[in-house]
């Protein structure tokens, strides 16, 4: 069976100097399972690379001659299976179990990223936060990171259920 790639051309946002990375998460939420991204970019998308792979996603490049790129992102075998780590997180079972947690699976967008944020606002550095989402949460994950956050994060087997465990980090 061939791989199938759903294509994102984020070309015309980048030249109109917009910022893509909202519709790309978007695109990376709504593949199925088993299925890639063929991304189309006017520049190498460095800080993707690292993000997708962290996401269980490997990816091949292809520049034009016209110096666009062809960024091909596929999954793993085992994506299913996989456990997403943010950087600094490999060591997540040392933590200390969760004092907090939140099921969200049937909350909308953008619910439960302000719900999360906002419980984590609330905790002291080092304390765990227990998530359930509908899915894998490439805008929280890519936020967490920002804001100082360790995370690490599995699927329930069924693919319905996402499950997350929050490190809180020290507030800016």
């Amino acid at each position: 069976m061939s791989q199938v790639y759903k294509q994102l051309d984020i070309r015309p946002i980048l030249r109109e100097g917009g910022e893509p990375f909202k519709d790309i998460m978007a695109t990376v939420q709504s593949l199925a399972p088993g299925e890639g991204l063929r991304l189309l970019s006017t520049f190498k998308p460095t800080p993707l690379l690292s993000l997708m792979s962290r996401q269980g996603f490997s990816s091949e490049m292809q520049e034009f001659e016209n110096g666009d790129w062809e960024i091909t992102f596929s999954p793993s075998a085992d994506q299913a299976a996989r456990v997403a780590v943010s950087s600094g997180a490999e060591n997540a079972s040392d933590w200390p179990e969760p004092l907090w947690q939140l099921d969200l699976v049937d909350a909308p967008p953008p619910m439960p990223m302000e719900k999360v944020l906002s419980r984590l606002s609330l905790m002291e550095p080092g304390e765990v936060l227990f998530v359930l989402l509908a899915s894998e949460p490439a805008f929280l994950a890519a936020e967490l990171e920002s804001r100082g956050h360790l995370w690490v994060g599995a699927s329930d087997g069924s693919g319905k259920v996402y499950r997350m465990l929050i490190r809180a980090g020290l507030t800016d």
